[in-house]
């Protein structure tokens, strides 16, 4: 993308007034989506970014410019602004880059890009008409299929230069189902890092049978009690509350400021000894997954809590350097437009050892919440508030009718410490996360947990 010679030169310029680390990062990324509504093609959508950015630290001072003129007299403008904003200061020795490559472990069979529109309609269409012939209940259906290509290069002062292609696929349907004047919603968003291979396995006439099927049952749910109860959060999109209430403020861009629940407690017993939390990039073709971060640190497995014991946090180059830690490879940033920081990339629960059929059974009252919605948390102090798209009561061990309608309010830092009951069945749910650096690709996960006590909202 960008010469050795050229990188090279830019990264002189930012350390010109005595900066001590200077990074360049550049991208081309395409991204293209196709949407259905009303049983047609309603729009096809093609969006490019290209850009670069260079980032220069002083001790514990930061200073980033972008641009989109990649020339090298853009480049060395940019990197000119970026030493400026530091001030004064002495030019260091001659930057000598040496290129890593270091691998890919998420293959791609098929190119998205290489793929008719024709071909991704009929894909779409199989997932939308799978909804829209669920049930005659069913009164609109919509439909999304996207692919990102997104391609990196980064070099620093350290004397890395380095490239990455990160490829990406997902389909989301939506559909309402309407009755007696009422309607409710169901969803299904599978995505991976991966090309149209994903449909191999993943079935888009079963995705829209999934929305559908989670819309037809709401709508002929009551509403759900509210009260203090047990809870069991099923696995895949159910560990959104651990990734909110709880990995936010394991990241260093909160605990290097203190400004976090668990800053400070490397070490402690922060959760339920049946807690084990992980993030781990390397997971092949997970959505969330990456082989380098945004500033070239290979991904890497991090166990985070083990056993209700706190391990580690997920750690940038720059907040490291408040910290005394090294990268963790968890450096992530939407475009070149954003500042990266520590963020989360598959971040799950591990399974544990107790029977599914078990935890369930242990609950003489209680909320099993099959599907976990969005909802929103403080990650300073991890209280939070998430709704459930799709819950039912039990009642003496057995899974009841459902209900709508139901939220779950607390507190990061109690909830797992009130998990009491992990089972095995490990699955993980797809979303964009949002935070300081954008919007990034992140997995949420779990095997079915029991909480012991938790506030359900409802009526």
């Amino acid at each position: 993308m960008i010469s050795r010679e050229t990188c090279c030169r830019v990264l002189q310029k930012a350390l010109s007034t005595g900066g001590d680390y200077a990074e360049l990062f550049a991208e081309n990324t395409v991204n293209h989506s196709i949407h259905m509504i009303s049983d047609a093609v309603d729009a096809i959508r093609d969006t490019v970014i290209a850009g670069a950015a260079v980032r220069v630290y002083k001790g514990m001072r930061s200073v980033m410019a972008s641009t989109v003129d990649t020339s090298e007299s853009g480049l060395l403008a940019c990197a000119e602004k970026a030493a400026g904003a530091l001030g004064e200061g002495t030019a260091p020795m001659d930057i000598v880059l040496k290129e890593r490559i270091f691998g890919d472990i998420h293959p791609v069979k098929i190119v998205p890009s290489s793929v008719s529109n024709r071909e991704k309609v009929a894909i779409l269409k199989e997932g939308y008409f799978g909804a829209r012939e669920y049930d005659s209940c069913i009164s609109q259906v919509s439909g999304t299929l996207a692919e990102v290509d997104h391609r990196i290069q980064i070099a620093n002062s350290e004397g890395l230069l380095t490239q990455d292609r990160q490829i990406r696929t997902r389909i989301a349907i939506e559909a309402v189902a309407e009755k007696e004047g009422q309607t409710q919603t169901g969803g299904s968003r599978p995505g991976r890092k991966m090309g149209l291979e994903m449909f191999e396995t993943i079935l888009p006439q079963e995705v829209g049978r999934e929305a559908a099927r989670q819309a037809v049952t709401m709508v002929n749910a009551g509403y759900c009690p509210a009260g203090i109860m047990p809870v069991a959060i099923e696995n895949g999109f159910g560990g959104v509350i651990f990734h909110e209430a709880c990995g936010h403020s394991l990241e260093a861009s909160g605990v290097a400021y203190g400004r976090s629940q668990f800053a400070g407690k490397l070490g402690q017993q922060i959760a339920s000894p049946k807690v084990t939390a992980i993030d781990d990039g390397t997971i092949p073709n997970a959505w969330g997954s990456i082989n380098i971060d945004d500033e070239g640190t290979p991904a890497r497995k991090n166990v985070l809590i083990e056993n209700g014991i706190l391990r580690s946090y997920m750690v940038d180059k720059f907040n490291g350097r408040r910290m005394g830690m090294a990268s963790t490879g968890n450096a992530r940033r939407q475009s070149y437009a954003y500042t990266p920081t520590s963020r989360m990339t598959n971040t799950y629960i591990a399974p544990g050892e107790d029977g599914n059929e078990d935890i369930i059974a242990s609950m003489e009252y209680g909320l099993y919440a099959r599907d976990m919605g969005g909802g929103s948390v403080n990650p300073v102090t991890g209280e939070f508030n998430f709704s459930v798209n799709e819950g039912y009561m039990v009642r003496n061990g057995v899974i009841c009718e459902p209900v709508r309608g139901a939220c779950l309010v607390g507190k990061g830092s109690e909830i797992i410490q009130n998990i009491d009951m992990v089972g095995t069945n490990l699955d993980m749910g797809q979303g964009m996360c949002g935070s300081s650096s954008g919007s990034v690709p992140t997995n949420v996960g779990q095997p079915l947990i029991r909480v012991s006590s938790i506030t359900v909202g409802g009526r």
